[in-house]
C-alpha cells in the first residue's frame, strides 16, 4: 500500500465502539500506516427500545458497517467480536483480532443497592445468557430489559426501578470508568467477549497482508474455538451459550463451555483440556459432547419459546 493513502477504518459510532477503532489506529500508526476513522450509525443503535432478542436477526450491530465495507466506502471494520455472527455475509472475513483484555462479565449496583444481597437484587440485562446463568444460581431473579451504550445504561441505572445490571468488564476498563464492579464466578462469557476484531473484504489482499502482522495468534486460536462452539450449537446471537477458551505457550488449551435453558433450569456445560492443533475443529467436538449430553432439546426448547 502506498504510504500516501490512508486506511479507513468503519466503526459503530459509541464511545466504545470509537475506542476500538482508535486502538486498531494505534496498532497500524506504529507500522508507520496512515489511518482515517469512519463512524457510522447501525440499526443496533437507532433502535433502542427492544430488546435484541426481539428485534429477529443477528449482526444487528455489524451489518450496516458490512455495507460500507462491500461498498468499499471503508477499507475495514473494526467491531466487538462479541457482536459479529458466526455466518459473515459473502466476500467478508475476520482479517485479524486484537489481544483479548477483559473477557468477563461483572454486575454494576446502583448506590441505594449496595448492600442488598444478591439473590434480592432486581436485574437489568437484555441479554438472554447473562439472565439464563443468573437464574441458575438465583432462579427467583426478577429482570427488566436495559439498552443503551455504557454510559446511557449506567445513567439508566441510577434513574429507573432496578438494583444493578451487568457488563462486559471489556467496556468499564477500555473506558477508563471509575465504576464499581463485582466479579461473578457463576457467568461465563460470550463466545469471543473482550475481543475486538478488525473485519475486511476477503478479496482485498493488499489489506489483509497488512494485518497479518496486527493479529494476535493466541487469541486467535482461542476465538475460533469458541465461534465453532457457537455455530455448531446453533446459537446466533441469542441464545444461553457461554465459551471461553485460554492457551498457553505449549498450545495447551483449557475450554469451558456451556448452554443454558432460557428459565436457567437446564445446563449442560464442559471444561476440558486438550492439545491444540490447526487440522481439528475442536469449537465442535466441544458442542458435539453439549448436544449430545442434552443440549439438542435444550436448542429446540429455545427456539420454540423465541419464535
Amino acid at each position: 500500500m502506498s504510504s500516501m493513502r490512508s486506511i479507513k477504518i468503519g466503526t459503530r459510532n459509541s464511545p466504545l465502539a470509537l475506542w476500538q477503532a482508535r486502538e486498531v489506529a494505534r496498532n497500524l500508526q506504529n507500522r508507520n500506516y496512515k489511518t482515517d476513522i469512519t463512524p457510522i450509525l447501525s440499526s443496533g443503535d437507532k433502535n433502542l427500545t427492544e430488546p435484541l432478542y426481539a428485534m429477529g436477526i443477528t449482526g444487528i450491530f455489524t451489518k450496516d458497517l458490512d455495507m460500507a465495507l462491500l461498498n468499499k466506502e471503508v477499507d475495514i471494520a473494526v467491531h466487538s467480536l462479541k457482536d459479529i455472527p458466526t455466518q459473515l455475509p459473502e466476500n467478508i472475513e475476520i482479517i485479524a483480532v486484537l489481544e483479548r483484555d477483559y473477557p468477563q462479565d461483572v454486575l454494576v449496583r446502583k448506590n441505594s443497592s449496595q448492600h442488598k444481597e444478591l439473590h434480592d437484587l432486581k436485574i437489568a440485562t437484555s441479554s438472554l445468557r447473562r439472565r439464563a446463568f443468573w437464574l441458575k444460581t438465583y432462579p427467583e431473579t426478577e429482570f427488566s430489559d436495559i439498552r443503551g451504550n455504557v454510559q446511557t445504561r449506567l445513567q439508566k441505572l441510577e434513574e429507573q426501578d432496578f438494583d444493578a445490571t451487568l457488563f462486559s468488564l471489556a467496556a468499564i476498563e477500555r473506558m477508563g470508568l471509575d465504576v464499581n464492579y463485582e466479579h461473578l464466578p457463576m457467568m461465563i462469557s460470550a463466545p469471543a467477549q473482550g475481543v475486538v476484531a478488525v473485519c475486511g473484504r476477503a478479496d482485498d489482499n493488499e489489506i489483509k497482508e497488512i494485518f497479518k502482522e496486527v493479529n494476535h495468534r493466541n487469541t486467535r486460536i482461542c476465538i475460533e474455538i469458541e465461534r465453532e462452539f457457537l455455530s455448531a450449537l446453533e446459537g446466533g446471537c441469542t441464545a444461553p451459550i457461554g465459551a471461553f477458551a485460554v492457551i498457553n505457550d505449549l498450545d495447551e488449551v483449557r475450554f469451558v463451555g456451556r448452554l443454558c435453558s432460557l428459565d436457567g433450569k437446564d445446563c449442560i456445560e464442559t471444561d476440558e483440556i486438550f492439545q491444540w492443533n490447526a487440522e481439528d475443529n475442536f469449537g465442535e467436538m466441544m458442542a458435539q459432547k453439549i448436544i449430545e449430553n442434552g443440549g439438542a432439546e435444550i436448542m429446540q426448547h429455545i427456539k420454540r419459546e423465541l419464535h
